[in-house]
């Protein structure tokens, strides 16, 4: 992304020559998939685009290797999706020898349903659906177990019954990647499955989760918030809401609904304005952080980078600014950047996420270039949920097998980009809009409404 060539050739080659997997060591499946699986398939596109409008960013005498790793560890990830009744794979598997024998039954929405974007372009590359299949069949087996009532999933479920351990239905902790990847896989395959549930699923959203005005910049009522709420009654579970969620106004802003994306972003960034970070959970009935530390999330700084890129609005470049100036006062540390103990004591811990560098640094890194290639690719890029850049191209949209899921040769179905209709679709963001439009409420009426609302003024 940085156009740094010499670090990138020489960051592959220390992967290729001292990586393996064949380690007896249990890993988290969501997360090695998201952080490693993707990063060795994203570095694999970039190496290998004809095109390189990065720089040169080849490997003399590349053969393949980052993808051949990436599959070694895809296959040894796939005995988490054996022996579960329902298809939604365990939380955890040793990459030598399975899983566990003492193997948790339970795992959360976000952690099971956010495989698909890395699987299936695993599965599209290599031209083996295995990958893919096992990805999506976890995905329809939770969408399956939706509440009757309302549409909503919980958080946590036992993966042998298909029964709700974890009843709350939220866009933070435990959910948030799962709406992402809906999302997200459409775009890149190209399902039309993908997208019924996506919109399905935002629409439920809308309905039961959404709290506030109707409108987002004027009439009565307090402005927009999105709480935690139970799946089967729609009833409110807590008064909190997590730093994870900020993730979702940069999920609207890909299908169009950008007025309340400007909205919620704004709720967010005054709780930042207040602490200089996001705690993990803000109780916004009490005005307070629940969970005190922060752990260099990215969320907020990602739907910035996506609210600029839509509206051009210079407001969030302020904002990053802003953001860029809190993690330099108080989370630098002699070795990098630290995770904050308490947002508001500013303590320390030595710990930072590799997050931080992959998501955090990278949109506050893209959100001030303004001639990156990225930005002038003509939207042929999208991020997965760990910031790892591949190319919408025509080559995962176009799948080797009928095979997708047995019986149900009608999920394969295409369809083409200029079909995709986003409910609640209330703004164009392929069109630079008014700059007044946008920056006038942000910097006035509202913004000094969300200020009120977190006690800041």
């Amino acid at each position: 992304v940085m156009g740094n060539s010499s670090e990138f050739q020489k960051a592959v080659k220390l992967v290729i020559d001292t990586v393996s997997f064949d380690k007896d060591s249990t890993v988290q499946v969501f997360e090695a998939t998201i952080r490693v699986l993707g990063s060795l398939l994203s570095a694999h596109i970039i190496i290998t685009d004809s095109k390189q409008p990065f720089g040169d960013m080849t490997i003399k005498d590349y053969d393949n290797e980052l993808l051949h790793m990436a599959h070694d560890l895809a296959v040894r990830l796939l005995p988490a999706f054996e022996n579960t009744k329902t298809g939604i794979p365990y939380p955890r598997v040793n990459l030598k020898k399975g899983v566990p024998p003492d193997g948790n039954n339970e795992t959360c929405t976000a952690g099971a349903g956010s495989l698909l974007v890395e699987f299936g372009i695993l599965s599209r590359l290599l031209g083996d659906s295995t990958f893919e299949w096992v990805a999506r069949r976890a995905v329809k087996a939770l969408w399956s177990l939706r509440s009757n009532n309302t549409g909503l999933l919980g958080n946590v479920v036992n993966i042998q019954t298909g029964h709700w351990v974890g009843k709350q239905s939220g866009l933070g902790a435990g959910s948030d990647s799962f709406y992402e990847y809906l999302l997200k896989s459409y775009i890149l395959f190209g399902e039309k499955e993908d997208l019924e549930m996506f919109n399905d699923a935002y629409r439920n959203i809308q309905n039961h989760l959404r709290r506030g005005r109707e409108a987002c910049n004027e009439g009565e009522g307090d402005p927009p918030l999105y709480v935690n709420v139970n799946m089967f009654t729609g009833q409110l579970m807590n008064t909190w809401i997590d730093s994870l969620q900020a993730f979702f106004p940069g999920l609207q802003v890909l299908i169009g609904d950008v007025e309340d994306a400007i909205c919620l972003h704004a709720f967010y960034y005054a709780i930042w304005k207040r602490y200089g970070a996001l705690p993990e959970r803000y109780n916004w009935q009490l005005q307070a952080p629940d969970v005190p530390f922060y752990p260099l999330r990215p969320e907020l700084v990602e739907s910035t980078y996506l609210l600029y890129q839509a509206t051009k609005n210079p407001f969030y470049l302020h904002v990053g600014m802003d953001i860029l100036q809190s993690l330099e006062k108080y989370t630098k540390a002699k070795c990098g950047y630290a995770t904050l103990h308490h947002v508001v004591e500013k303590t320390k811990e030595d710990r930072m996420e590799s997050f931080f560098l992959s998501e955090t640094c990278k949109y506050l890194y893209l959100l001030f270039d303004e001639d990156n290639p990225l930005h002038k690719s003509g939207n042929k890029y999208m991020f997965t949920t760990e910031g790892h850049i591949v190319s919408v191209d025509e080559r995962f949209r176009n799948s080797l097998w009928q095979d997708i899921l047995p019986g149900e040769e009608d999920s394969a179905e295409k369809v083409k980009p200029n079909e995709f209709k986003a409910v609640n679709f209330t703004s164009n963001c392929n069109r630079v809009p008014d700059e007044r439009r946008y920056l006038l409420p942000l910097k006035s009426n509202y913004m000094r409404q969300i200020d009120r609302m977190v006690g800041l003024v």
